[in-house]
C-alpha cells in the first residue's frame, strides 16, 4: 500500500482517485472547500487543507489541474514539502518546458500526459504518454498502473507532453477532415448522419470518426472537446514556434476542425 498525494480531483482526477483508493492506496487530496471535502470523502480518500498535508509521507504526488500555469504554481508550492524519494507526476497537458524546468530544479518528475476520458480511467485502460528518467518512471508506475494501460515511456522529462501534443494536433486535424467530408457529403446529397453511419465500417474509419459518429455530428463533438483541443493546439503551436518550426499541412486542417460551425475560421 502506497501513500499518494493528489491535487486536482476534478472530472479526470476524481476518477483516478477512485481507482487509487480501490487499489488500497492511502490518498490525500487537496480540498479547499467543505463541498470538495465531502466529495473527496465519498471517493474514499482523505481531504487535506494544504500542500504540506498533500505531501506528508507521500511516495508520489499527482497533479491533475487544467492549465500549464496552474501546474507551475502547484509545483512551486509543493517543492519544499515533497518527501525525499517522492516522485511528482503531472497529468495536465502543457508545455514540455514546464516539466523540464521542474526536473532541472532537482525534482524527480514524470510527465504522464493522458489520452482518454473518465470511462477509460474507470476501466483501467487510460493511455499514458510518459516522460522522465528510468528511475522516476519506475517509482511512478505502481501509481500509474492503477488506471493506466498502456503506459508508454517516450523519453526524458517533457517527452510525454511532446507525444501528447502531437497526438492532439493530429486528432484536431482528423476532426477537420471529417468536417470537410461532411460538407462534401451535403454537396453530393448525402446527409452527415448517413456518412457517420457508413464510414466507420470502411477504410476511412478510425477513433476520431468513431467519436464523431457517437456524438451525432462534427459540430456536436466539437462542442464537447473544443475547449480542451483549442488549449492543447495553442500549446503545440507555441512549442513548435519555440523550436523554429510549425505544424505544416496540419495547421490549415486543424483550423477547419476547431471552427465553431464547420469550415475554415481563417477566411
Amino acid at each position: 500500500m502506497s501513500t499518494v498525494g493528489f491535487v486536482g480531483a476534478g472530472r479526470m482526477g476524481s476518477a483516478m482517485v477512485r481507482r487509487l483508493v480501490a487499489a488500497d492506496d492511502h490518498v490525500n487530496v487537496l480540498a479547499r472547500s467543505p463541498e470538495k471535502s465531502t466529495v473527496i470523502t465519498e471517493l474514499g480518500a482523505t481531504p487535506v487543507p494544504d500542500f504540506a498535508a498533500v505531501c506528508a509521507d507521500a511516495d508520489a504526488v499527482v497533479i491533475c489541474v487544467f492549465t500549464d500555469q496552474q501546474v507551475r504554481e502547484v509545483a512551486a508550492a509543493l517543492a519544499s514539502d515533497l518527501q525525499p524519494g517522492a516522485v511528482l507526476v503531472i497529468h495536465t497537458t502543457g508545455s514540455p518546458h514546464t516539466t523540464e524546468a521542474i526536473a532541472a530544479r532537482g525534482v524527480d518528475v514524470v510527465d504522464a500526459a493522458v489520452s482518454g476520458g473518465p470511462h477509460d480511467i474507470a476501466a483501467g485502460r487510460l493511455t499514458l504518454f510518459v516522460g522522465g528518467s528510468d528511475a522516476a518512471v519506475g517509482r511512478a508506475k505502481p501509481v500509474l498502473s492503477c488506471y493506466g494501460d498502456p503506459i508508454i515511456h517516450a523519453g526524458p522529462p517533457g517527452a510525454g507532453q511532446r507525444v501528447k501534443l502531437i497526438n492532439n494536433a493530429l486528432f484536431a486535424a482528423q476532426i477537420g477532415l471529417i468536417s470537410a467530408a461532411a460538407e462534401l457529403g451535403e454537396q453530393l446529397g448525402i446527409p452527415e448522419s448517413t456518412l457517420l453511419a457508413a464510414l466507420p465500417h470502411a477504410s476511412a474509419g478510425g477513433r476520431a470518426l468513431d467519436s464523431v459518429a457517437r456524438a451525432g455530428s462534427a459540430a456536436s463533438f466539437r462542442a464537447v472537446v473544443g475547449e480542451f483541443l483549442t488549449k492543447d493546439v495553442a500549446t503545440v503551436r507555441a512549442t513548435a514556434a519555440e523550436l523554429g518550426t510549425g505544424l505544416g499541412v496540419l495547421d490549415a486542417v486543424i483550423d477547419v476542425g476547431l471552427a465553431p460551425t464547420g469550415g475554415s475560421n481563417t477566411a
